[in-house]
């Protein structure tokens, strides 16, 4: 299990929880950002291009998607920070979502996106 699987399982099983709408779009987006975050902390990381690839999909995917506004834009600013492609950025990346995630998506959203950051933080030491 590689780390943040159990966050994203987190936010997974959320969605059926959740009724249609902006916290649900809200939802998506976090797990679709975190499964792209993720992705630095894999051994060998991947390629820039690669990398750069799955960023501009994912800022495509999240224009196209209703979520509350404090989420858009604190999920517009991680994705900014995600294109330098550091490893070690994605802990503070992760770790100023947490706020967002909880008003828009509830407590266990909140803690899921925690969750992933403890798990980034774990991983680079």
């Amino acid at each position: 299990m590689t780390s943040g699987d159990s966050a994203a399982g987190a936010l997974l099983d959320l969605l059926p929880q959740t009724g249609r709408g902006p916290k649900r779009g809200g939802i998506f987006a976090m797990w679709l950002k975190l499964r792209v975050a993720q992705d630095l902390l894999l051994e060998p990381p991947p390629q820039d291009r690669a990398h750069r690839r799955r960023v501009q999909a994912l800022e495509r995917r999240l224009s196209s998607l209703t979520m509350p506004p404090p989420l858009r834009r604190a999920l517009v600013s991680a994705v900014t920070q995600l294109r330098d492609g550091r490893p070690e950025s994605l802990p503070q990346i992760l770790s100023q979502l947490v706020a967002p995630a909880r008003e828009a998506g509830g407590a266990e959203a909140g803690d899921a996106v925690a969750r992933a950051a403890r798990e980034a933080r774990a991983t680079l030491r």
